[in-house]
């Protein structure tokens, strides 16, 4: 490998979030010195196919399609991929850049482990709690961090009780409100409730996408988004502002709608900052997170407060994405956030092995 790392880039994937974890990709496989790194596209397609992509990311279009690439499997012995004609492809470092199910909820970060392969990002536990918006606000109140009101309701009890779950939520949290898939990003299937009349068709929405919905208080916030990137001793960004031209911050808005203004940093008073920071690392901490995340916070404008909204693991890396502008704005540009994420990919993967070295038996 002429002294290169080689370092395979995961992309596409089977969740709805499919074409923005291509975008993302993309960026990072520019983003990858080719003189100190051999890149290797590796595309899932929706089917859940994994294809060795020669040209990249980019070579594929919107999606990931059968017939894009030569097909690989992962080996569990620590070598890497292989092909169906028996080609090796050893790998240094892995680096999933997928979104939503099946790849930022700790699904593929458990194969990886099992193959012996170090990647970049969260571990399992990390992923799977990040991923889940439940068991994150959950999280988020053990750690005594403040969240808006909130229920979880299973498409479970939504089809055998769905008119009394809806009185009961009407009752709970007021209109308007919220309804969420619980385990997916980008804003996928999100709905903004203003009537009892609209909450209905915004359950069924969502219960398309999962089998755990979150719904929570409809508040007047602004949307605040800090930028955390390390393992142990994490840096934090400083605070910015996503204010969308429409009336909440939803998948168009964060993909698609020119008119979407980001204002870096966020016009916060010196203490408003601070106590963004703050929480922003509780959060990261709360959940174990590792490596890179982009954590979601509202100010709420009524109490004059910080909420913590969640926290997203693998965050966008698109041209409209906050996470890499927040840490453009702190003097580090986006090749460097790339690297620097290989280098802490590297340090966890070593920390997880130090335990009999620091701790032998009998000591």
């Amino acid at each position: 490998m002429g002294g290169r790392r080689r370092v395979a880039i995961l992309f596409g994937g089977q969740s709805q979030e499919h074409e923005v974890s291509v975008l993302s990709a993309a960026a990072v496989y520019r983003a990858l010195d080719p003189q100190r790194y051999e890149r290797v596209a590796v595309g899932i397609t929706p089917a859940g196919y994994w294809l060795w992509v020669a040209g990249g990311p980019e070579a594929v279009g919107p999606r990931v399609a059968e017939g894009a690439g030569r097909p690989l499997h992962l080996r569990l012995d620590g070598g890497g991929f292989g092909t169906a004609d028996g080609t090796a492809l050893p790998l240094d470092l892995v680096f999933p850049v997928l979104h939503g199910p099946c790849g930022e909820d700790g699904k593929v970060q458990g194969l990886l482990e099992l193959a012996g392969l170090p990647y970049v990002g969260s571990g399992v536990l990390g992923s799977a709690a990040g991923m889940d918006k439940g068991v994150m606000k959950a999280l988020f109140r053990e750690r005594g961090l403040p969240v808006a009101r909130h229920r979880v309701v299973s498409r479970h009890r939504l089809r055998r009780e769905g008119e009394r779950v809806r009185a009961e939520l009407a009752a709970e949290l007021g209109f308007p409100l919220f309804v969420k898939p619980a385990n997916l990003g980008s804003s996928v299937g999100i709905s903004k409730v203003h009537t009892p009349e609209e909450l209905p068709r915004a359950l069924e929405l969502a219960a398309r996408y999962d089998r755990r919905l979150v719904v929570e208080e409809g508040l007047p916030v602004r949307e605040i988004e800090v930028a955390v990137l390390g393992n142990d001793e994490p840096q934090v960004s400083a605070p910015g502002e996503a204010v969308p031209a429409a009336e909440f911050y939803d998948y168009r808005a964060k993909y698609q709608d020119e008119a979407l203004r980001l204002l870096i940093p966020a016009p916060l008073t010196p203490d408003q900052t601070r106590e963004a920071r703050r929480l922003a690392l509780e959060a990261f901490r709360a959940v174990d997170a590792a490596g890179l995340a982009r954590v979601d916070l509202f100010w709420d404008r009524g109490t004059e407060r910080f909420l913590v909204n969640e926290i997203n693991t693998l965050p966008g890396i698109t041209a409209m994405s906050l996470f890499p502008k927040l840490w453009e704005a702190e003097g580090m540009p986006f090749a460097a956030v790339v690297e620097r994420l290989v280098a802490l990919a590297e340090e966890r993967w070593r920390e997880m092995r130090r335990g009999e070295e620091d701790f032998p038996a009998g000591v």
